[in-house]
């Protein structure tokens, strides 16, 4: 018992001598003296070392010290909460706050609502797609033989639990999904995300973004193609640049042509930008192969069409002067914060 007496009373002392200047010391002293693993609720355990002669005066003797402890606890609760309401009544209320950093939109999504606003003024609408695809949207549909080379392994990621499913290459599957609903006519974009085994560098990325075009209607020409295009470059890249088509090859449409327009950076003299030839390349585009609009149910002999691609990160290095792709997917805060005044 007199043992007892002794430890309450040195507790007694340690917490007399007790000063808390902030709210952290005080919830530190209430963890330690009247926590569920405190000070008081162990010495309350010594209870049953107590002979039961002895038990009644231990027991007030430690509920006595109980309230001590509590009563220093209000105390520095109060005097913490008085410090802390003196000081904020010292706080000029009508000064302006602090300036919270402003977000920004992604380079790259703000290149592609500019491409989508110009499209969708000439009667565009949007169309989005699954990311995970079949063979036959990704590849058959779009009359691309079994055997060719965008097929291979070295090109596309595959699944492999079923080969048959792939990371879309393009955004041409969606065309395909639009031209089954067999909603005539299709006057579509398809912006979106896609996916290539290539290897990444300043110049090449495993996936990046694109932006296709689809119009399909009775008694659509090249000639409606190269108008479409001729306005979105002027609206793009100003009434000044110069446009060419060049003869190409694309399994999904026929004819097919590749779009230059002459080096804004250089201004068609020839620089880094432009291989010393004066001319970008920024998209391919083509009539609508028959065999596309067969393998969607449309006539051929009835319906015509035109599709074009184009990728959104190059455009979005040449208008912002970005020289790394890798800088788009690295979310780097001090990269993105360059943009927000581009919102």
């Amino acid at each position: 018992m007199q043992q007892l007496l002794n430890k309450i009373e040195e507790y007694k002392k340690e917490i007399s001598s007790f000063i808390a200047s902030d709210e952290k010391q005080v919830e530190e002293f209430r963890i330690k003296w009247l926590g569920t693993k405190g000070m008081v609720k162990a010495i309350m355990g010594e209870m049953k070392n107590v002979t039961p002669e002895n038990k009644k005066e231990a027991g007030q003797v430690l509920n006595d010290f109980k309230l001590f402890v509590e009563n220093k606890y209000a105390e520095l609760k109060f005097s913490t909460d008085s410090q802390l309401t003196a000081h904020s009544s010292q706080l000029d209320l009508s000064l302006p706050g602090d300036d919270l950093p402003v977000g920004s939109r992604h380079p790259v999504t703000l290149m592609r609502n500019r491409i989508v606003s110009i499209f969708q003024r000439l009667g565009f609408a949007v169309a989005e797609g699954p990311e995970i695809e079949d063979d036959w949207h990704n590849f058959t549909a779009l009359n691309l033989p079994e055997h060719h080379p965008a097929r291979d392994m070295q090109d596309t990621f595959y699944v492999q639990q079923n080969p048959d499913w792939l990371l879309r290459t393009h955004t041409s599957n969606v065309q395909i999904r639009e031209m089954e609903k067999d909603k005539l006519p299709i006057r579509m974009i398809m912006p979106g995300r896609v996916y290539r085994n290539e290897t990444v560098s300043a110049r090449s990325h495993c996936f990046f973004h694109q932006v296709e075009g689809l119009y399909i209607d009775e008694n659509v020409s090249f000639a409606d193609l190269k108008q479409t295009l001729y306005f979105f470059v002027k609206e793009m890249y100003g009434k000044d640049v110069k446009v060419r088509f060049r003869p190409s090859y694309f399994p999904f449409t026929e004819p097919s042509a590749e779009m230059d327009v002459s080096c804004f950076i250089c201004g068609g003299e020839g620089c880094n930008v432009c291989k010393k030839t004066g001319w970008v390349e920024i998209l391919g585009c083509g009539m609508v192969h028959p065999n596309v609009l067969s393998n969607c149910n449309i006539d051929p002999e009835r319906y015509t069409g035109f599709a074009f691609g184009m990728g959104i990160e190059r455009p979005a290095m040449m208008k912002y002067g970005i020289n790394d792709i890798r800088l788009f997917s690295e979310n780097d805060v001090r990269f993105l914060k360059q943009f927000t005044s581009a919102v």
